[in-house]
């Protein structure tokens, strides 16, 4: 397995990014993973290296670039309740300026970067995220219905934009919620929601995981949540390798 580091051009100024892929020579589906909140960092890096050993070009971006090189903050090596606070109150104004406007600029320059590289499969691709990066892959999603073929987020705020982030939608969805983010009532009231706007999606609460559930890194962290989450998002994904992978 390669990981590259890589600048994307954005009409911002270039995003430091890397990808993650097999080293064999042959083209791969491609797959976006948007960081949770805290960014960057080496428990990102093996996430995306996992998804790659299972046939992936992985391209993860610092989606914070605007303010700096990943890590835009100094971060711990455990991001605990000790912490945390002190973490999300330099990183909450940076992410709060991060508007809709700049995700869709940034979105489509994650895109084109991805499906231009010569490693990359051609075909529709997936984009993943987790927590705050998991609105980013629902609203980069259905900004383009036409390349995302599958998308999941994983407690993530995707309530956050109301019924209508839906109404874009053409990709396979999976969500996977946090049981301390969502309650049995406000679940059936998103699933609800997405039924009435035809997505085909898989939606679901984690038993017994906390917000973060998938990030070693953290006191959140739940391994059952993190095996779950793969048991979803590979299957997912899967379809993405109905076209042949060939050489580069």
């Amino acid at each position: 397995m390669t990981i590259e580091t890589l600048r994307i051009p954005t009409p911002d100024g270039p995003a430091d990014a890397f990808a993650a892929f097999p080293d064999d020579g042959q083209r791969h589906p491609g797959v976006l993973m948007y960081p949770d909140g805290f960014g960057v960092r080496p428990v990102l890096r093996d996430m995306a290296g996992e998804l790659a050993r299972h046939g992936y070009y992985v391209l993860v971006p610092n989606f914070l670039h605007r303010h700096g090189p990943a890590p835009v903050i100094d971060l711990p090596e455990h991001i605990g309740a000790e912490t945390r606070p002190q973490v999300m109150a330099q990183l909450m104004p940076l992410i709060q300026a991060h508007t809709t406007d700049r995700v869709l600029r940034d979105a489509d320059a994650y895109l084109r970067f991805l499906t231009g590289r010569t490693e990359v499969a051609s075909g529709p691709v997936g984009v993943t995220g987790y927590c705050i990066g998991g609105l980013l892959a629902m609203r980069t999603a259905a900004a383009h219905p036409g390349q995302v073929a599958a998308v999941a987020a994983f407690h993530a705020p995707v309530g956050a934009d109301g019924p209508g982030l839906f109404a874009g939608l053409t990709a396979q969805v999976h969500l996977g919620h946090a049981e301390g983010d969502l309650t049995p009532e406000a679940l059936a009231e998103l699933n609800h929601d997405l039924d009435a706007a035809g997505v085909d999606h898989t939606s679901e609460i984690y038993p017994g995981t906390a917000h973060g559930f998938t990030m070693a890194d953290t006191d959140a962290f739940s391994a059952s949540g993190l095996r779950r989450h793969w048991d979803r998002l590979l299957p997912l994904l899967q379809p993405l390798k109905s076209r042949a992978a060939g050489p580069r």
